[in-house]
């Protein structure tokens, strides 16, 4: 039995937009050796709440993903499937959830010591998969995904106590100035905006879709967004991109001939799991938010070739 937490980020409660600075640590415990990650990385993951590793996957290991992504984008059985968004007033294929249950190939991926060893050792311990998914934004009608943080969701429809997790993206395609790629405002991770709105029951249904609650106000953004700068993120196929939960981010839509694809894996502190006392409506299910298996990864050196 869970026993009741207090809740340090109370958000979609107040009639007005609150800000809250961070009460935990970025970077767990500090940098240390042996380490994934050089010095200079690690300060800059901690100060600017995000880095990127290029071409951590080579061309022949993108090549394998990136059939298998395919496949599941068009096999009929997947689409049909509840874990299966599609794009708002479109019928293309959006994000695919639950890879890391799901799919031989990309659970693999979760474990792979390249990516859930430096989420190790930016969270100082042992990792579960939070959340994983396929990103696909298709060109010509890729939506955008609006500005949010991640933990601010997770916190307000999950129950995630604290910010002790983080995002990981991996390019399958060319991440250009142009094609609708994340957008990051470094340094918000420091700050908590409480956003504005009660969370409706099944929320999720919509929010996959476009998310309407959850979302900063725009004076909140206006400030941070003036304080700290707008950065985007351009990397090549390969490459993996970590930010921390709470950053503010989001992505423009794709008009572009070319699409961009991501496979994204949410890594939670073993000691962060989530708990029910902090939820104020049903949780959203388990191939959105894990809430039965916080098993510790077993983390391994993976060759995909």
């Amino acid at each position: 039995m869970q026993s009741h937490l207090e809740d340090l980020y109370p958000t979609r409660i107040s009639p007005e937009p609150v800000w809250q600075e961070r009460k935990v640590p970025v970077l767990y415990p500090g940098y240390s050796l042996p380490s994934p990650l050089s010095a200079e990385q690690a300060r800059q993951f901690e100060e600017e709440g995000f880095l990127v590793l290029p071409r951590i996957y080579s061309e022949e290991e993108v090549a394998i993903f990136r059939v298998e992504v395919e496949r599941l984008r068009t096999d009929p059985e997947i689409r049909a499937s509840e874990k299966t968004i599609l794009e708002p007033q479109g019928e293309a294929v959006r994000s695919v959830f639950a890879i890391h249950r799901d799919n031989p190939l990309f659970s693999r991926m979760a474990s792979d010591e390249r990516i859930a060893g430096v989420a190790s050792f930016l969270l100082g311990g042992d990792v579960y998969i939070h959340q994983s998914r396929l990103n696909y934004k298709p060109g010509f009608t890729g939506k955008e995904f609006y500005w949010h943080s991640d933990f601010e969701t997770w916190h307000a429809e999950d129950g995630m106590p604290d910010m002790r997790a983080v995002s990981c993206s991996i390019l399958l395609t060319d991440n250009t100035t142009y094609n609708g790629p994340l957008m990051l405002i470094p340094g918000s991770h420091r700050h908590f905006i409480h956003c504005v709105g009660q969370t409706p029951e099944h929320h999720y249904q919509k929010s996959l879709r476009k998310q309407e609650y959850g979302v900063p106000d725009h004076a909140s953004l206006e400030k941070l967004a003036e304080r700290y700068g707008i950065t985007e993120v351009s990397a090549p196929a390969g490459s993996a991109l970590f930010f921390d939960c709470n950053i503010m981010h989001g992505s423009n839509s794709n008009i572009t001939p070319f699409p961009r694809t991501n496979l994204f894996y949410v890594y939670n502190h073993t000691e962060n799991t989530v708990q029910d006392s902090l939820l104020t409506r049903l949780p959203r299910p388990d191939f959105v938010a894990e809430s039965r298996n916080f098993s510790a990864l077993e983390i391994r050196p993976e060759r995909f070739v």
